[in-house]
């Protein structure tokens, strides 16, 4: 129902004001004039005789991250408010969360405003509120979260598309929407002037709203939403991307952790094993002692080797790309939410696997990275190291074609390679239209294995039924292994949580194991058994062992294909890699007071593009005579106050164990910048002593760098050098 004394409405009312807004800014020049236009714009919606309000939040809806059920006309009220009507498997409403997470940290309910995720689910597996909750925490969702199961405020307020953003003013009043995702910049500037137009009026309260997080209230466990996995064929290893702790394992077939990479929590950083870091991890493949890893929320392909104990870019930028053609050298290609790779060769008369594929959900494709030179179909030799696209125009559809690049994916999420003949394939798990493809290795052609529906253009054509090619249904899988023993393919028919085996010859696709039910039931067979929305799979111990990664129970199960009995795969601690419990964040280092009269040096601005590493190095000398006190750490600590997000990721302090040998100070501008601008304070503090320890002191200096961030990609920017004698 409406606030009373208002009109009930629907999008299509701000249609006309909003569109003559947008044509505005695009010939705005200045930040001021835009400003300007949005609150002459507020002026006027606020001006109307009747508000356009949105309908009250239906009574018995469930909430989540909330003390309790939240309503437009009373908690709400005197907030600019943004609702987020969203679908958790949608890849375009999961890109939009990174926009929501930095206007969160920009503004606060104090500030005067609320993110409320509305989630109106496509699949009905969605609309379980233990599998909602499973997202949010997936996610790192923090705003409160109401699950509108039928989708009745969609409905009466006419949404059509995931994502869809509508902003709120201090009475429920509709302000804005935003569809789809990509307006970040929009998003910061609606919402900001509504912020202050409202303030200027005294409408705005700084009353909070009771948060309760539902990540707080969980037990630390080994795993935390496991996506993926992989077996080292040669060594006896798993590989598990554990998503939600932001690192990958590597494991014995024991249960020892051998090597824990990145986490606990997520970031962007390359280097040795200690320092490096990822964001949500998903797709892994190993050989050689080398793993590659889709570092699927950093829009990143990363390469972890093992013997050097180093993480390393090989494809991505660290920004969300919009590039659906590729041909750029992989470090410089910008992609979009990598989510599986696999291993593979570019003809027949390769040697050795030189090519990696890489499920793109992000743009609906299939990309490659050249490990070496090689040939796709089709096409000239390429050079090693070129990322590019193979298959899929990059439109969301369920569409099967002869020439690859007029196939569509919808959110192709899961891969495998069946090499030889007369597969000569990559099956691929499509998610969004629920279906399992074929790509041609020979030709690159597309072609229907199981699932979906001869409309290319319809994406709802999921279900849990076995039958052959169209006639089965999946709902949403998001792995495929393929069984060379057995010439079958299991797929993870993660919504329905059952595992299902596709024979390709036939096309006939049944139910292996699962019973439907989300659960974690280790039965006695395989269909007593139970799973909760499976991620990946694999294939291990010569086609006997099918280890799945049974995501939203945080587990490994075991699938003993030749006595079809089930069993969870332990993960132990080791005295070399500790397992980390749940996003558990570390204790920060407290940053010494620098003495007063410490010196300051303000550096000249460097510019700098999102994803570059600046380094600095000290140069810092000594009083002649002077030595480091030994037993007492020298140190430097990195701050930038009000952009505290320049650190996140990154090594914010280290000692100075040597002036003949001084460190190096490393910091990569994040992918996501809060600012086009900050100051990076580097403190220096040093104990020295004379010659010979009959006088000890401790010395400080603060090194100011103010920082331009520019979209524009900067040369190679040389080392800044710290200079002081003491």
């Amino acid at each position: 129902m409406a606030a009373p004394g208002a009109r009930s409405c629907n999008l299509s009312g701000l249609l006309p004001a909003q569109t003559s807004l947008e044509y505005a800014l695009l010939d705005a020049v200045t930040q001021e004039e835009k400003d300007g236009l949005v609150y002459q714009y507020l002026q006027k919606v606020d001006g109307w005789e009747q508000d356009l309000s949105v309908p009250e939040f239906p009574e018995g809806l469930e909430w989540l991250n909330t003390e309790e059920p939240i309503s437009v006309y009373k908690d709400l009220c005197g907030k600019v408010v943004v609702l987020d009507f969203f679908t958790y498997c949608c890849i375009n409403c999961i890109h939009l969360l990174p926009d929501l997470h930095a206007l969160e940290h920009t503004y606060s309910d104090k500030d005067g405003l609320l993110i409320v995720g509305v989630h109106s689910a496509k699949f009905p597996n969605e609309k379980v509120l233990d599998n909602l909750r499973s997202a949010v925490l997936r996610y790192n969702i923090t705003h409160p979260v109401v699950n509108d199961a039928d989708a009745s405020l969609w409905q009466e307020l006419e949404v059509s598309c995931w994502p869809t953003l509508i902003i709120l003013g201090p009475r429920g009043n509709m302000l804005f929407s935003l569809i789809g995702e990509g307006h970040k910049e929009n998003l910061f500037l609606y919402t900001s002037i509504a912020l202050k137009y409202y303030k200027d009026r005294g409408q705005i309260r700084a009353n909070k709203i009771g948060i309760k997080l539902y990540k707080d209230s969980l037990p630390p466990s080994p795993l935390l939403f496991p996506g993926k996995i992989t077996v080292d064929h040669v060594s006896n290893r798993l590989v598990i991307a554990d998503t939600g702790h932001h690192r990958i394992l590597v494991v014995w077939k024991n249960g020892q952790t051998q090597h824990s990479i990145g986490g606990p929590n997520p970031g962007r950083k390359d280097g040795i094993f200690s320092e490096s870091s990822f964001n949500s991890p998903q797709g892994v493949a190993i050989m050689n002692n080398i793993i590659y890893v889709a570092d699927t929320e950093n829009h990143l392909i990363r390469k972890i080797d093992l013997e050097a104990e180093t993480v390393s870019t090989v494809a991505g930028i660290g920004i969300q790309g919009t590039d659906k053609e590729g041909g750029a050298k992989g470090d410089e290609q910008p992609i979009s939410s990598p989510w599986d790779v696999v291993f593979g060769r570019s003809g027949s008369e390769v040697q050795r696997d030189n090519i990696l594929w890489i499920a793109m959900a992000g743009t609906h494709q299939i990309w490659a990275l050249l490990l070496d030179c090689g040939r796709l179909p089709k096409k000239n030799e390429i050079k090693k190291g070129t990322c590019l696209r193979f298959a899929g125009s990059g439109n969301e559809e369920n569409r099967n074609n002869a020439y690859p690049h007029k196939a569509g994916f919808a959110q192709p999420s899961g891969l495998s390679l069946a090499a030889e003949d007369p597969w000569s394939c990559l099956f691929v798990a499509d998610s969004e239209s629920s279906t399992v493809r074929a790509v041609s290795l020979k030709d690159g052609a597309v072609r229907p294995l199981v699932g979906g529906e001869r409309d290319p253009t319809n994406l709802f054509a999921f279900g849990d039924v076995d039958g052959v090619g169209i006639n089965a249904r999946l709902q949403h899988p998001l792995g495929v292994t393929w069984d060379k023993k057995r010439n079958l393919l299991y797929v993870a028919d993660s919504y329905n949580h059952k595992i299902k085996v596709v024979d390709p010859k036939t096309k006939n696709c049944t139910t292996l194991a699962g019973t439907g039910n989300a659960s974690n039931i280790v039965g006695s067979s395989f269909t007593d058994s139970t799973f909760n929305e499976p991620g990946g799979l694999c294939i291990g111990e010569n086609g006997q062992l099918l280890y799945v990664a049974d995501t939203n129970n945080h587990q490994i199960k075991v699938l003993d294909l030749e006595t079809k009995t089930v069993s969870v795969f332990p993960v132990f601690r080791s005295e070399n890699a500790v397992v980390d419990g749940p996003c558990l964040a570390e204790k920060p280092k407290t940053l010494p007071k620098l003495p007063k009269s410490a010196p300051g040096i303000r550096l000249s601005p460097v510019a700098a593009s999102p994803g570059q590493t600046l380094q600095f190095k000290l140069r810092l000398d000594l009083p002649s005579g002077t030595k480091l006190t030994e037993g007492a750490s020298s140190c430097w600590f990195l701050s930038a106050e009000g952009n505290e997000w320049l650190l996140q990721g990154q090594i914010p302090s280290g000692e100075i164990e040597s002036i003949s040998n001084q460190p190096t100070i490393s910091l990569q501008i994040p992918g996501d910048c809060l600012s086009l601008e900050a100051i990076l304070s580097i403190s220096v503090f040093l104990y020295y002593c004379s010659a010979d320890s009959s006088a000890c002191m401790m010395k400080g200096i603060l090194f100011s760098q103010p920082l331009q961030i520019t979209d524009t990609q900067q040369d190679c920017i040389p080392p800044v050098e710290l200079k002081y004698i003491f």
